[in-house]
């Protein structure tokens, strides 16, 4: 049981509507009542009696709303006193290729947020949390890769990958040609996701050693080789030649996530406040039955 189904819950109980809830919470409708379900069975009753053209409180529901109102009031105010006492403390954020565009917004008010100049990759962003060198970074995981560093993560963003090819339409996973580079230090995180995907999809490995998985080297591939392209999720300022174009992967479509990662034993208030305040109603929607996400990927559920 999450604070967050708590909010859904009170929102639900409140418009009697999933779909006038979901747009309030800025959710998917999908998503809310996955959230309400996976609530009912951690409590262990029905919240709501619902059918296509109603929804209404049982009264298990009824009794439990003033009651989750309260609670939710005393986190709220939990949090504000922590960001009171966390709101000098410095926080220092790594990140890889993407942040929240209102990330400054974020966390007005909770902390100084120092956000780290040198732009590295997911692996070496995730160990310098470890070690402390930065209290937060964003970047991609795996399960395995928090547990064996006592880390931490939330999920925070999600982009749907697309290939680079020569026509305007959508190209089957299996259709497509993922780059794989040589230099293990800067491409790690990529590789291990390019080869994955390849082996289930039945994409195509390509292996380079001049960095091409950017900017006018990835183009030239893409030339070269005739065939859609998986990009990578990295920001590339590089604009795209002319002739060729973004073709949407379908069957299925790959998902990459970016979490916010902190060490497990994290207990600064300032850096719990951030964290909070950066996650707080994030909702990132997929739908698993179309998506692709590593094994080992922690969000292999959307939010």
């Amino acid at each position: 049981m999450e604070l967050r189904q708590l909010r859904y819950f009170v929102a639900v109980a409140e418009e009697l509507n999933f779909g006038r809830a979901a747009a309030r919470l800025h959710i998917a409708g999908p998503s809310l009542s996955q959230q309400i379900k996976a609530l009912e069975r951690d409590l262990g009753v029905r919240l709501f009696e619902r059918d296509r053209r109603t929804v209404k409180l049982t009264s298990y529901g009824e009794t439990l709303l003033p009651r989750t109102r309260a609670l939710l009031d005393q986190a709220d105010e939990l949090r504000r006193t922590a960001r009171g006492f966390a709101a000098n403390e410095p926080v220092r954020l790594g990140y890889v290729s993407w942040r929240p565009p209102d990330l400054a917004q974020r966390v007005s008010g909770v902390a100084q947020l120092l956000v780290d100049a040198w732009v590295m990759p997911s692996h070496t962003q995730a160990a310098r949390v470890a070690d402390g060198s930065v209290d937060l970074a964003i970047c991609w995981v795996r399960a395995t890769d928090l547990a064996e560093q006592n880390l931490t993560g939330r999920l925070l963003g999600a982009d749907r990958l697309f290939a680079v090819g020569h026509q305007e339409k959508p190209v089957r996973a299996k259709e497509t040609v993922v780059l794989v580079d040589a230099d293990t230090d800067a491409w790690a995180s990529w590789n291990i996701y390019a080869i994955e995907f390849a082996r289930a999809t039945g994409a195509a490995v390509v292996r380079i050693d001049d960095h091409g998985i950017t900017g006018p080297a990835f183009y030239d591939h893409v030339r070269r080789l005739g065939r859609p392209v998986l990009s990578s999720p990295k920001r590339d300022a590089t604009p795209l030649p002319r002739g060729l174009v973004r073709q949407p992967v379908v069957d299925p479509i790959p998902i990459w996530t970016w979490a916010l990662v902190s060490r497990e034993d994290e207990t600064r208030p300032a850096v719990l406040a951030t964290i909070d305040a950066l996650t707080a109603d994030v909702a990132v929607d997929y739908d698993p039955a179309t998506s692709w996400l590593p094994a080992d990927d922690p969000f292999t559920r959307p939010a």
